[in-house]
């Protein structure tokens, strides 16, 4: 990799640089690992409904690391006649793909699970000889959810910090999945052991808070693929607030001493800005070319997500571009 990584026009500072090398190995150890998971909870899945939702939740979990590294590459192109705003909704258009398949998956597992649960089918759990030892099949489906179920735990700690560092939704989704996965795995052990206590609705039941937490994950990421591809207010990785960087640009530009009043529209494009500012020059003030781009240059400085800057003197601030602003009604100086 060259020593200067782009997200687009935009160069990254050395910390996002050394956080997308940590994050794309970190998705790559995290594929080979779901290869070998999911291949080993594939030859202990019996007939336990529980197995079988945490078998197909691992199956989904490839689909946002495999969603990250191919939008990772995409946004890296620059700008062209036919992409002005570069490539960087590709990163929506992942978290988008990858949130309707866990809806679906979610909504499927659930009908499923409550249709075992109704017919009150009664799943048995036979024996396999391993090494010449007799073993119920139990045990080791126990042994692959344990194998399979705390190693993504840390991935997704890990993950976690990477996205905050890289603005990065998609990683988030994947982080926030590996973190969860965990529960899938108790709740699959708690249904094989319960077909082994002789609790037939046990398993069934665990299969459904599995399935409820694959639909959790994929509304939650469904709400904010959709709100980021229709312009929603920029907000922070987790979506959890607004992003500061509006605020701190209309703090910065309403000080300069040549302006009156300012307010701006924050757009997140996936992992940078387009930043519009509506500036009310003072009376006496002229907004120059040297004032404006001087301002422009610091708003940019201010955040690396800061791709796009423009500001734009108006008379007024205009109400039908900046719904709830309301006019201070004092005299410009």
């Amino acid at each position: 990799m060259s020593s200067t990584v782009r997200f687009g026009h935009t160069e990254l500072p050395e910390e996002q640089q050394d956080a997308l090398r940590k994050a794309v190995k970190f998705e790559w150890i995290t594929l080979g690992f779901l290869a070998v998971g999911t291949f080993l909870v594939f030859l202990v899945l019996g007939n336990s409904q529980a197995m079988k939702a945490a078998w197909i939740e691992d199956l989904l979990s490839f689909l946002p690391p495999i969603s990250f590294l191919i939008a990772t590459r995409i946004i890296r192109r620059r700008p062209t006649r036919n992409h002005p705003y570069g490539f960087h909704r590709a990163v929506g258009i992942a978290h988008l793909v990858a949130a309707v398949a866990l809806l679906v998956m979610g909504g499927f597992l659930i009908v499923d699970s409550g249709l075992g649960l109704v017919t009150a089918e009664h799943p048995t759990i036979g024996a396999v000889q391993l090494f010449g030892e007799t073993f119920w099949l139990g045990w080791l489906m126990i042994v692959a959810m344990v194998l399979t179920g705390v190693p993504p735990v840390y991935l997704g700690i890990v993950k976690m910090k990477l996205a905050k560092t890289l603005h990065d939704k998609v990683l988030y989704a994947d982080a926030d999945m590996n973190k969860a996965d965990w529960m899938t795995a108790l709740a699959a052990i708690v249904g094989v052991l319960g077909i082994g206590l002789g609790l037939w609705w046990a398993d069934a039941a665990a299969a459904l808070v599995i399935s409820f937490s694959i639909l959790r994950d994929g509304i939650k990421n469904l709400r904010a693929a959709v709100g980021g591809l229709v312009d929603t207010r920029a907000r922070t990785y987790d979506d959890s607030e607004a992003d500061p960087i509006g605020a701190r640009i209309d703090g910065y530009l309403s000080e300069l001493d040549w302006v009156f009043e300012a307010r701006s529209r924050v757009r997140d494009e996936g992992h940078v800005f387009h930043v519009e500012s509506f500036v009310v020059p003072k009376k006496w003030a002229r907004p120059t070319m040297k004032r404006l781009e001087a301002a422009r240059i610091e708003c940019i400085d201010m955040d690396w997500k800061v791709q796009d800057m423009v500001i734009i003197p108006v008379a007024e601030l205009p109400e039908e571009f900046l719904p709830g602003v309301s006019s201070s009604g004092g005299e410009r100086a």
